[in-house]
């Protein structure tokens, strides 16, 4: 089964929306966007296929800054029901969600609608596994992963980034670098032992042929 993995993408369209008379604070956006190409950790690139999310676990799904699982998440999808303080949407684009925060009563939600609205925070990132994904041009410096199917989103989070050359930014940990460049490996691994199988089933055929 493979590992759980976090991915960071800059969105145009995240946005903190002014509070109405029905609605309070609300931010909403783009959590996973499909067939937008990312450079992970300058070892391959990685884009997920439209559909990956169909029939993908969504069931509890929370939202967080940075990732920081021990705190009380800001906002959450369970079952993505009416009462959710999250809703989560998935259509030809990716995964959309509307979060509504409590900036009465959670400073870090009130600090996050602000940082949001003033475009201090800007990007998404969640956490997942994939049930089915596909290497493509391994024999290259700069290979492919193409996603095609997601098993889990675990949750989202905001966050803020430096830089990358390029057109993405991911967040990276030093323990996520490790797993992605693991399964770079591995791929190249299985690549190669298969090239191998099917050299030996070629000279078995001529080896066949001449006797």
């Amino acid at each position: 089964m493979s590992s759980t993995i976090i991915r960071f993408n800059e969105i145009e369209e995240f946005r903190a929306l002014e509070p109405t008379e029905d609605t309070g604070y609300t931010v909403e956006g783009y959590a996973v966007v499909y067939e937008q190409k990312t450079n992970v950790g300058g070892w391959f690139q990685e884009i997920i296929k439209r559909g990956a999310l169909d029939g993908a676990d969504l069931k509890d799904v929370p939202l967080f800054i940075h990732h920081q699982q021990r705190k009380i998440p800001l906002a959450r999808s369970r079952n993505n029901n009416g009462n959710s303080t999250m809703q989560l949407t998935v259509d030809e684009k990716g995964l959309f969600f509307r979060a509504e925060l409590d900036v009465e009563n959670n400073s870090e939600a009130k600090a996050l609608y602000s940082s949001i609205k003033r475009k201090d925070i800007t990007g998404m990132s969640f956490a997942f596994r994939a049930k089915d994904e596909k290497w493509v041009d391994l024999d290259k410096e700069l290979p492919t992963r193409e996603i095609h199917k997601f098993e889990k989103i675990f949750e989202i989070s905001a966050l803020y980034s430096p830089q990358y050359e390029g057109a993405n930014i991911n967040a990276r940990s030093e323990s996520l670098d490790s797993e992605d460049k693991l399964a770079l490996e591995n791929a190249r691994a299985k690549e190669l032992d298969n090239s191998d199988k099917e050299q030996l089933e070629l000279e078995k055929i001529k080896l066949e042929k001449i006797l």
